[in-house]
């Protein structure tokens, strides 16, 4: 039997938070030059591609082949340009406008599990807001074999030029699926037979000790508040990261991270 969640407990991913004026994410552009080869080697609609008037050279004449075998439009544009484009990101002198990311349903999640022959392995995020997270998050989440992400609509980041940034690409890989209610998507995956552990740095069991080996969805809170207390009550099993350092709290990605490989660990023996 699934063992009963232990009362409200925060989780330990807590992320120092700076005062920063909020720059609104663009979801129309790719940027950086692995994230754009990685767009480019997919089906994704690429309406134009943006260059540096500059030497082209490296990784950015690949790029061009790219785009030119596709008969993508490509525009030279003063690096000026680009700046504001990306409201002054590092794009390494390439920018790719592409058609709104695409985000998937749920059932697309399942059934891509169901397709590979395997269990259902999940990554749900609650309320995860910062999109280098999300970006790293999703990128650990296709080298460890997850099938998709789940994040809510409201107050969480989004798939943006700066996640497709931090993903290096992966988010091309990986299905992404934008819900409503939380909650009520955790209570149709547990009457699927999935299990729903959640990550809390008060649980009695740690990471290690934990069986993955059937369907699962891991939950990863929010940056500073953690799980918030109605989803952590739906959790099947709370589990916890061992750590002997004074600081015992983690960066949301690094214990998606490491969460991530414990499951993926456990299925592989």
């Amino acid at each position: 039997m699934k063992e009963k969640a232990r009362g409200s407990k925060r989780i330990h991913n807590k992320d120092k938070i700076f005062n920063k004026p909020e720059v609104e994410e663009r979801e129309d552009l790719v940027i950086g030059r692995n994230a754009v080869i990685e767009a480019l080697k997919t089906d994704r609609n690429i309406e134009v591609l943006y260059l540096a008037n500059s030497k082209l050279e490296g990784s950015i004449n690949a790029i061009v082949k790219l785009a030119k075998e596709k008969k993508i439009l490509i525009k030279e544009v003063d690096k000026k340009k680009l700046d504001s484009l990306c409201n002054g990101a590092v794009h390494q002198g390439v920018i790719a406008k592409v058609t709104p990311y695409k985000y998937a349903e749920v059932s697309d999640i399942l059934s891509l599990a169901e397709e590979r022959g395997e269990k259902p392995f999940i990554v749900i995020l609650d309320e995860v807001e910062d999109p280098h997270n999300l970006g790293s998050i999703i990128r650990t989440a296709e080298l460890f074999g997850v099938h998709g992400i789940i994040i809510p609509k409201r107050r969480s980041a989004s798939v943006s030029t700066m996640v497709y940034k931090s993903s290096v690409g992966a988010i091309e890989h990986v299905k992404v699926a934008k819900v409503t209610n939380l909650n009520a998507v955790i209570d149709e995956l547990k009457e699927k037979g999935i299990w729903i552990y959640g990550a809390d740095i008060r649980a009695e069991e740690y990471s290690y000790q934990t069986d993955f080996s059937g369907p699962c969805a891991l939950i990863i809170g929010n940056e500073g508040k953690g799980i918030s207390k109605l989803t952590l009550k739906k959790c099947d099993k709370l589990i916890k990261i061992p750590m002997v350092g004074k600081i015992n709290s983690l960066n949301a990605s690094v214990a998606g991270g490491i969460m991530m490989y414990e499951v993926l660990k456990g299925r592989l023996r």
